[in-house]
């Protein structure tokens, strides 16, 4: 059983010691993100790299953002409208079911979105659907080790376990990143 993040919590989201941890612009470079690309931030929360997503995928391209709670996607509408950004559309998903077309992404994004999932697996389906042949998923999860902050240590996921889960979605070419030792980033490709 996964472990939900508490909306009550939605502060910790964005704070300077997640920035300096977690940079979104240079994550987000490094994993290709670019202009006219179609993004879907599965589990978007408040925006965090929703914003700088958009930006890097300028008018051309999309990121849809995705969330099963409606409270932190008002407040990344309220974000996007300030920030007068309008290549963002905002959607409330259900956990195992994306509303979108089957191969209509370049690039599935989940940060700290699978130690919540109730069933790895199929919510890994439900989102290899939604990616375009060629296209990738990117997963951040934090290291399976005692942190500052984060998830209970037994609802974490270990690095070789996220691979093996990969592997058996069907992705292929399959990569790894450490992020300041707090955190990795798998990614791996999709061909139909």
């Amino acid at each position: 059983m996964g472990h939900k993040f508490d909306e009550k919590n939605m502060h910790k989201l964005d704070n300077p010691k997640r920035r300096e941890l977690l940079p979104p612009d240079e994550i987000l470079k490094g994993i290709g993100l670019g202009p006219g690309m179609i993004m879907a931030d599965i589990g978007c929360g408040i925006g965090y790299f929703t914003l700088p997503a958009a930006r890097l995928a300028g008018k051309e391209g999309k990121i849809i953002a995705l969330d099963l709670s409606e409270e932190m996607l008002a407040v990344l509408k309220e974000k996007l409208a300030l920030e007068n950004i309008d290549n963002v559309d905002v959607i409330k998903n259900e956990e195992n079911k994306l509303p979108l077309e089957d191969n209509s992404v370049d690039i599935g994004f989940l940060c700290h979105v699978m130690h919540e999932a109730e069933n790895r697996s199929v919510f890994l389906k439900e989102v290899k659907r939604i990616i375009k042949p060629g296209g990738k998923i990117v997963i951040i999860e934090w290291e399976k080790k005692e942190t500052e902050s984060g998830p209970p240590l037994e609802h974490r996921i270990s690095r070789e376990e996220m691979q093996k889960l990969l592997k058996e979605a069907g992705f292929r070419d399959i990569s790894l990143t450490s992020i300041n030792g707090v955190f990795y980033l798998i990614q791996g490709k999709y061909d139909s």
